[in-house]
């Protein structure tokens, strides 16, 4: 008899109409961009056949359509409203006030269908702090700085190709960042130091990121990014600039950081403890007053978007360097940003009452 009710219980539940997902509602520190939500509710997602690199017209419309993590989370809050950090003046002078905004092309990306191929990644160095595989990793994929940074180099780097790039040549000892994304399940793959070799793909670290969850990287653990931070959500996309509209905080590198992380960072890279350098997570945003009326449309939508969601310090490297695509549709910004200095920054904290997203 128990066993029977226990079933017409079942069976009743399972008649139950389903109960949608509460929406995200704003509270201390959370704005949520409804703009954003009706843009992605109204888009289609176009069906995925085969591998894309990022820089094609095909991935443009991808990117319209996915919904890069949950509306709470802390790549899309905006934190225009957030409070200024007690130790934001120091730290500026710190990382240097007169050093300039740089515009760093190296980020890119190649999207797959939900049915492309995993294949195994030989793992050389963070195994212990890696996600494990296989992974979706197609033929095409694009390796960091590919073609932009490349193909407006020397001429020894103009003449690479692809396959060169992935082999490493000379560029072993740099990043080498590989990431790829499944906009059908909302998966996000990247890796460090991704090479091609005759047996396979070799990486240093993989980290696995569900685009659809708030979930971090297990505390204390990297991830590509020194931070344990995704990449992907940061980066400045064409499709973005020719939209107008930059929809989510920045990535950003500093030369020297702290050896501390906030959230949403999980991991540091540094043996200092100087309290006015950065930490990995540290927030900074352009100031209100910053006047951007007399950049391009694509420089002024970078800075409206460092104005509202600010960028994150996610690893160490060039000072106020921001990740912006590798894609030759977008114009070299190098000379326009640099006209931005530290000291139009500032470092935010969140306010009172702010609690992270589960």
């Amino acid at each position: 008899m128990k066993r029977t009710t226990l079933t017409l219980v079942s069976l009743l539940l399972i008649s139950l109409p389903a109960v949608p997902a509460a929406e995200p509602k704003d509270s201390p520190g959370v704005t949520i961009n409804q703009e954003r939500l009706v843009r992605l509710k109204a888009a289609k997602m176009p069906k995925i056949e085969q591998s894309l690199p990022f820089n094609t017209p095909e991935a443009d419309e991808i990117l319209s359509a996915l919904e890069v993590f949950p509306p709470d989370n802390p790549w899309n809050i905006p934190v225009d409203a957030w409070p200024v950090a007690p130790k934001s003046a120091a730290m500026i002078t710190a990382i240097g006030g007169n050093k300039p905004l740089r515009c760093n092309p190296d980020m890119n990306f190649v999207l797959v269908p939900p049915g492309q191929k995993k294949v195994d990644v030989k793992l050389s160095a963070y195994s212990g702090e890696s996600d494990p595989g296989p992974y979706p990793v197609p033929a095409n994929a694009v390796i960091e700085g590919w073609p932009a940074d490349f193909k407006r180099g020397d001429a020894a780097r103009r003449a690479l190709t692809l396959d060169d790039v992935q082999r490493g040549k000379s560029t072993l000892d740099a990043d080498r960042h590989g990431i790829v994304v499944d906009p059908v399940n909302r998966m996000l793959y990247e890796f460090y130091r991704l090479t091609k070799t005759d047996s396979g793909w070799i990486a240093e670290q993989a980290s696995v990121f569900n685009l659809a969850s708030n979930k971090q990287r297990p505390d204390g653990w990297t991830s590509s990014d020194a931070a344990g931070l995704p990449i992907f959500p940061s980066i400045v996309r064409y499709d973005e600039l020719k939209r107008g509209k930059i929809e989510h905080a920045l990535r950003a590198t500093f030369k020297n950081t702290r050896r501390a992380y906030v959230y949403p960072a999980t991991h540091f890279a540094s043996r200092k403890i100087d309290p006015n350098l950065p930490c990995m997570g540290q927030r900074f945003r352009l100031r209100k007053d910053f006047d951007t009326s007399t950049f391009s449309p694509e420089a002024r939508t970078i800075l409206e978007a460092l104005k509202r969601y600010g960028m994150m310090n996610a690893d160490n490297g060039i000072d106020w360097a921001v990740s912006v695509a590798p894609d030759e549709r977008i114009p070299v910004l190098h000379d326009e940003l640099r006209r931005v200095k530290g000291s139009d920054f500032e470092v935010v904290t969140p306010p009172k009452g702010y609690v992270p997203p589960r």
